[in-house]
């Protein structure tokens, strides 16, 4: 029985090209399920997973957020991280056509266009964390380290206190 290949995304093809070691997990999922979820079904603990959030500024900038699965962006943190007066979530239609991900799948690695991206500090106090594989069904376990190696991120509180 020949072995079934495994589809690589961008996000992945990319931490190969800058030679950052990640692992891939897999689940079976035809739609959108929560991060929760996802880590109940993988199995592992809720504070190692994250997700990923996009924002928009008033003069249409975009900023991408990476916060723990169970917390909660807090505006206004965001907003004094990535330097703007306000930032307002991007409505979920618009996914696709900013980052080239889909919901549920979206990764701050290999997005469209690199955009500033900020992840929560928390992420610093874990050997791996877990980020979206960039599609519904993968995710990827890297070193906060590594994580920002690949995209760029700035670490700093984001969710609320």
């Amino acid at each position: 029985m020949a072995k079934q290949k495994e589809t690589k995304t961008n996000a992945m093809r990319i931490l190969e090209r800058m030679k950052i070691p990640y692992n891939v997990h897999t689940y079976e999922c035809d739609e959108f399920i929560d991060g929760k979820q996802t880590a109940d079904l993988l199995g592992f603990p809720h504070e190692i997973m994250f997700k990923t959030l996009v924002t928009v500024s008033p003069d249409k900038s975009c900023f991408v957020f990476v916060i723990p699965i169970d917390e909660e962006l807090d505006l206004k943190k965001a907003a004094k991280a990535a330097a703007c007066k306000s930032l307002s979530m991007i409505h979920v239609k618009e996914i696709l056509g900013i980052t080239g991900y889909i919901r549920g799948g979206c990764t701050a690695i290999g997005m469209k266009k690199q955009y500033p991206v900020f992840m929560d500090e928390s992420a610093l106090n874990h050997r791996h964390i877990i980020v979206s594989g960039g599609k519904i069904g993968a995710q990827i376990e890297l070193t906060p380290e590594d994580y920002k190696k690949a995209c760029g991120a700035v670490f700093c509180a984001l969710t609320h206190a």
